[in-house]
């Protein structure tokens, strides 16, 4: 194999990744359902080896099941892995919360005024796709503000087990202001250098999907698994 080859397969494979990752996390593609690595070769114009390698980067993240001699399905929801990936997530950021109060990057305030400001018309509008990009895209904001950047690679590898989940409760205008109206206190606090406020901000955040995972189990108990 020529080094060409590697770097073309790693790029059809990121392509490939990347794809199927938006539309599992955004229910394009819903737990549970079968992937066949010969038909999304086919439908992306890429050999399997490619579509392999995506689908190994994958159910690294419990977002496929590789089932030998079986389907690979989009894996369902499993409880015990969103307890560990919020658990996770919280003890990561509460951190990079605590440092963007005491010591951030001046420099990157405007675009995190600008989140907000896109956040906003994003809830004017009811989009609840683009209200979910830009949520994903402030978080990362907050560890390179927090001069942590590499912080949000271990908080995204956790986060995608719960990206679906707000998929699910990002369905009406309440939800999405009420994210937005943590991420303003949020920036507030942050900005305004009170570390104990940003935590209690972000811990209440997190606590949303508290509910919202309770009903989601009781309405949509086949997205689990058993």
């Amino acid at each position: 194999m020529t080094s060409t080859d590697t770097v073309e397969r790693a790029t059809s494979t990121d392509q490939i990744f990347d794809s199927l990752y938006n539309r599992i996390v955004s229910l394009d593609l819903l737990p549970g359902a079968k992937l066949s690595e010969s038909e999304v070769a086919k439908s992306y114009g890429f050999s399997r080896q490619p579509v392999r390698e995506a689908f190994t980067r994958l159910a690294n993240l419990n977002l496929l099941l590789i089932r030998p001699q079986r389907a690979t399905i989009v894996r369902p929801f499993s409880r015990d892995l969103i307890a560990n990936a919020r658990f996770i997530r919280s003890a990561i950021e509460i951190e990079v919360v605590r440092q963007a109060s005491t010591d951030r990057d001046t420099k990157l305030d405007a675009k995190l005024r600008q989140s907000l400001k896109e956040q906003r018309e994003a809830v004017a509008a009811g989009d609840t796709a683009a209200f979910h990009a830009l949520d994903y895209a402030f978080h990362r904001l907050l560890c390179a503000a927090a001069k942590r950047p590499a912080a949000f690679e271990l908080i995204a590898a956790n986060k995608a087990q719960v990206d679906r989940l707000c998929m699910l409760s990002l369905t009406s205008a309440e939800a999405m202001e009420d994210l937005l109206k943590d991420h303003t206190e949020l920036l507030e606090a942050l900005f305004g250098g009170d570390a104990t406020e940003a935590e209690t901000i972000l811990r209440r955040h997190l606590r949303r999907l508290d509910p919202i995972i309770d009903a989601i189990y009781t309405t949509h108990s086949g997205y689990f698994e058993e």
